[in-house]
C-alpha cells in the first residue's frame, strides 16, 4: 500500500515523464524515417521533367559508359579529363532521354520489343550496332555471326570469379546499345511525327524560287563606320537605358561566375635538369659495355625492354634513322630531345616479320588437357581444325567459329606475350600448343601479313619531370602568395611578385574548367559556392596549381545594363554615325551624281559584287550585309541608289547586268530542296527547344 501511494502522489510527473519519453519516441521514430527522405533529397543530382535522378543512378551510368569508353578505345585507365567529358556526356544524354521519353509518353509514341530486337539482332540491324568494332571482322567491316558469338557468350556460366566479372562487363556493354538504339528509334519516331507539321509549302517554294530567280551585279561605294570619329556623335545615359529596354530579351543569361587567378605551373626547375643530365652521363660508359644490358635499363629507364621489335611505324621518331642505318651492337646518345635524355642500343638487327598474324585455337580445360596430343597429331595428319574446334573447344564462341579469334598485333598491350611471341615466330598454317593453369590451347597460324624489317632496340630513357622537391617548392610559392591575401590586393601582390593575373569570365555552373587550364572543375564549384571578393587557398589541377580570387557573380535572369553599357553604346553611336554619313552621302551625291565621281571624293575605289540576288548570304567580299542585298534586288537598273546603312558602313549602290533564270518553276522540286534543308536542322531544333522549355534543375556541382 505504501508503495501505491508513492505511485499515486507522483503520479502528476510519472504522466509529464512518460508523456516526455512517448514523445521523444515518436519524435525520434519520426525523424528516422524522415532521414530516408532527407537523405534522397541530398542524394539528387537533378530534376528533369518532374523526375529526380539519384546520384547512385547517374554515377551508375557513368561508371557504364567508361566501360564502353574503355571497350571501345581498348584504353585500361581514364584520365580525370576524360573523366569530365564523360560526366558531361552522360548528362546530355540523360536530359534527352528524359525529356524525349515524356514527349513520347503524351503523344503515345513507344518501341516495342519486337521493334528492338529486329534493329539490335534481327535483319535490320541499325548502324549504331554495325559500326562497333566489337563486331567487325577481319576486313573491319560488320560481322553478323560475331554480333551472334557475342550474344551467345552472355548466357554463359562463368566458370571462375574473373569470368564473371568479364561477363558483366559484357552485358552492361550490350545493354547500354540496346538502350541507346532504343532512345534513337523514339528520337527518329518523334522527329518524324513532328516534321510532318514543319513542312514547306506553296508560298515557301513560290518565294524561294523568286528569292533565286533574278541575279544582278553590283557596283558599290562603300564608307566604312571607322572613317568618323566617335567624338562626332554623343549618347546620352537615357539612349542607353532606352535601346537596353527594347532589347532587354536579348540579354537572358544563367547563372555564372568570373574570377582572375594565377596560375604556378608544376615544371622541372634548373636542378631537375642538372640532375637528369647527371643520371644519363653516369650510366652512359656502363650502357656501352655491360653485357646486362635489358637488366640495366629494366632497372632505370623509363622505357621497359621487353623484347619489343620496332618497325618503321611503332619506331620512336628520334630514333629511326639510328635504328635502321645500324648494325646489332651498335649504339645512339646520349641525346636531349622532347624534355627527354635518350640513348639507345640496337640488340637485334636485320629481322623480318609481319605486324599481324590470324589465329585459331581449340580450348581444353584441365580435365581434357590429355587429349592435346593426340589432337595436334590428327591436325598436323590433315585433319579439320575448324571441325576439332567446333567438338572439343571449351570457349564456345570462338569454337563456333571453326576456332577463329582473328589478327593480333605484335605489342599490343595486353596481349599475351608467350602467345604473341610463339605467333609471331610460326610459319603460316604451323600448329603449337601453349599450357597455363586454366588448361591447354592448341593454336595454329591461319594468316600473316607480309614480313616487313624490324630491330629490338634497348632504350635508356629518362624524361625530365619536376622531382618532389620542386614540386614542394613550387607549391610553396603558392601557398606564399594565397597567405593572407585579400581580393583588394590581388593585383599588386601579384605583379610584386612577377606573376601574371588571368581573367576566367562569366563561366557558368556546367563548365568543366577555367580558361584552359585542366581539372579546375574544383574552381569552378568553390566559386559558385562563395562570394565576390572571396580569396581561395591553392587549388591543385593536375599539372597546375591555382589561386583565384571572385571577381562577379551573377544570378540566372538578365545581364545588368551596366555590364552591357559599352556595347550598347557603341551600337548608338554606329547608328548616330549611319545617320550623319547617310546625311553627307546624301549631300554629296546632289553634287557629284554618280557613282565613280563619289568614289573619287571620299578617296576610294569602285568595287564590284557578281550575281547577287535575294537569297544571297554574302555581298561580294564585303561580306554578311542583308541590307545591301534586300536593297539590290529592288533598286532600278544603272541607277546610283540612296545611301543604305549596313553592317560594315554606309553603301551606295548601282546595279546592272540583271540575269534572269530561265528555269521555269517547279513547286514540288522547290518543296523538297526546302524540306530537305529543314531535315538536317529540325532534329536538333526540336530538341534544344524541348530542353529550353523543360523544367530542369541541374545540382550536378554539389558532387562533381
Amino acid at each position: 500500500m505504501a508503495v501505491l501511494e508513492k505511485i499515486r502522489s507522483k503520479g502528476v510527473l510519472l504522466i509529464g515523464a512518460v508523456g516526455l519519453a512517448l514523445l521523444a519516441f515518436i519524435v525520434g521514430d519520426f525523424l528516422n524515417s524522415g532521414s530516408s527522405y532527407f537523405n534522397k533529397s541530398k542524394e539528387t543530382v537533378a530534376k528533369i521533367v518532374g523526375e529526380d535522378i539519384n546520384i547512385k543512378d547517374y554515377t551508375a551510368s557513368i561508371d557504364q559508359m567508361s566501360e564502353v569508353y574503355k571497350i571501345e578505345t581498348g584504353k585500361s585507365e581514364l584520365n580525370e579529363e576524360m573523366m569530365t567529358q564523360l560526366r558531361t556526356s552522360v548528362w546530355e544524354s540523360m536530359v534527352n532521354e528524359k525529356i524525349l521519353n515524356a514527349e513520347a509518353k503524351k503523344l503515345g509514341l513507344a518501341v516495342s520489343k519486337e521493334e528492338l530486337s529486329d534493329r539490335c539482332i534481327g535483319n535490320n540491324i541499325h548502324p549504331l550496332i554495325q559500326q562497333r568494332r566489337t563486331f567487325a571482322g577481319e576486313n573491319g567491316q560488320f560481322s553478323r555471326p560475331l554480333l551472334v558469338q557475342f550474344l551467345n557468350s552472355l548466357e554463359q556460366a562463368p566458370a571462375n570469379e574473373e569470368m564473371k566479372q568479364q561477363l558483366a562487363k559484357a552485358k552492361s556493354y550490350w545493354m547500354f546499345w540496346e538502350k541507346t538504339v532504343k532512345n534513337s528509334i523514339l528520337q527518329e519516331k518523334y522527329t518524324a511525327l513532328i516534321s510532318k507539321a514543319v513542312v514547306a509549302n506553296s508560298l515557301d517554294a513560290k518565294m524561294s524560287y523568286q528569292d533565286r530567280k533574278t541575279s544582278v551585279d553590283v557596283a558599290y561605294v562603300v564608307q566604312p563606320y571607322y572613317t568618323v570619329s566617335d567624338s562626332a556623335v554623343s549618347v546620352s545615359k537615357s539612349e542607353i537605358k532606352d535601346r537596353y529596354n527594347k532589347q532587354k530579351e536579348q540579354y537572358k543569361q544563367d547563372a555564372n561566375c568570373s574570377v582572375n587567378y594565377v596560375a604556378f605551373e608544376i615544371k622541372p626547375l634548373k636542378e631537375d635538369y642538372k640532375e637528369a643530365e647527371a643520371w644519363i652521363n653516369k650510366l652512359s660508359t656502363e650502357f656501352k659495355t655491360t653485357d646486362d644490358v635489358v637488366g640495366l635499363v629494366n632497372s632505370n629507364s623509363d622505357v621497359m625492354y621487353n623484347g619489343q621489335n620496332y618497325s618503321l611505324a611503332t619506331v620512336p621518331a628520334n630514333l629511326k634513322a639510328f635504328a635502321f642505318s645500324g648494325k646489332t651492337g651498335d649504339i645512339v646518345g646520349p641525346m636531349f630531345v622532347n624534355e627527354t635524355y635518350t640513348m639507345a642500343r640496337i640488340m637485334q638487327s636485320g629481322i623480318m616479320q609481319s605486324d599481324s598474324v590470324k589465329l585459331r585455337h581449340i580450348f581444353l580445360v584441365e580435365k581434357d588437357a590429355a587429349k592435346a596430343d593426340s589432337l595436334v597429331a590428327a591436325i598436323r595428319a590433315g585433319g579439320d581444325f575448324a571441325a576439332m574446334a567446333r567438338q572439343y573447344s571449351a570457349v564456345k564462341q570462338t569454337a563456333a567459329n571453326g576456332g577463329e579469334i582473328g589478327w593480333i598485333q605484335e605489342g599490343v598491350p595486353g596481349m599475351d606475350k608467350e602467345m604473341s611471341a610463339a605467333a609471331f615466330s610460326k610459319a603460316t598454317n604451323e600448329v603449337f600448343t601453349l599450357k597455363n593453369p586454366q588448361g591447354v590451347q592448341i593454336m595454329q597460324v591461319m594468316e600473316k601479313t607480309p614480313a616487313r624489317s624490324k630491330v629490338k632496340l634497348a632504350i635508356l630513357e629518362r624524361k625530365v619531370v619536376a622531382s618532389s622537391k620542386s614540386q614542394s617548392r613550387i607549391y610553396n610559392d603558392a601557398k606564399q602568395f594565397a597567405v593572407d591575401l585579400t581580393a583588394d590586393k590581388f593585383d599588386a601582390k601579384a605583379k610584386e611578385k612577377g606573376y601574371v593575373v588571368h581573367p576566367a569570365n562569366e563561366f557558368l555552373k556546367v563548365s568543366d574548367k577555367i580558361s584552359d587550364i585542366a581539372q579546375s572543375r574544383k574552381v569552378v564549384q568553390w566559386a559558385f559556392k562563395g562570394d565576390k571578393g572571396d580569396v581561395s587557398d591553392v587549388f591543385e589541377c593536375g599539372s597546375t596549381l591555382v589561386v583565384a580570387t571572385i571577381t562577379d557573380v551573377n544570378e540566372k535572369g538578365y545581364r545588368s545594363i551596366e555590364k552591357l553599357n559599352e556595347q550598347l553604346k557603341a551600337e548608338i553611336i554606329k547608328d548616330k554615325k549611319a545617320e550623319l554619313m547617310i546625311k553627307n552621302l546624301t549631300a554629296q551625291l546632289a553634287k557629284t551624281p554618280t557613282l565613280e565621281g563619289l568614289a573619287g571624293s571620299l578617296g576610294d575605289s569602285l568595287k564590284v559584287a557578281t550575281g547577287v540576288n535575294f537569297a544571297a548570304y554574302q555581298f561580294g567580299l564585303a561580306g554578311m550585309e542583308p541590307a545591301v542585298i534586300g536593297k539590290s534586288s529592288v533598286v532600278a537598273l544603272n541607277k546610283v541608289s540612296a545611301p543604305i546603312k549596313g553592317n560594315a558602313g554606309v553603301f551606295v549602290i548601282r546595279t546592272s547586268n540583271k540575269q534572269v533564270n530561265p528555269q521555269p518553276f517547279n513547286a514540288q522540286m522547290e518543296k523538297m530542296q526546302l524540306n530537305g534543308r529543314l531535315s538536317y536542322a529540325l532534329p536538333y531544333m526540336i530538341i534544344q527547344d524541348l530542353k529550353d522549355k523543360a523544367d530542369i534543375v541541374d545540382n550536378r556541382i554539389n558532387f562533381f
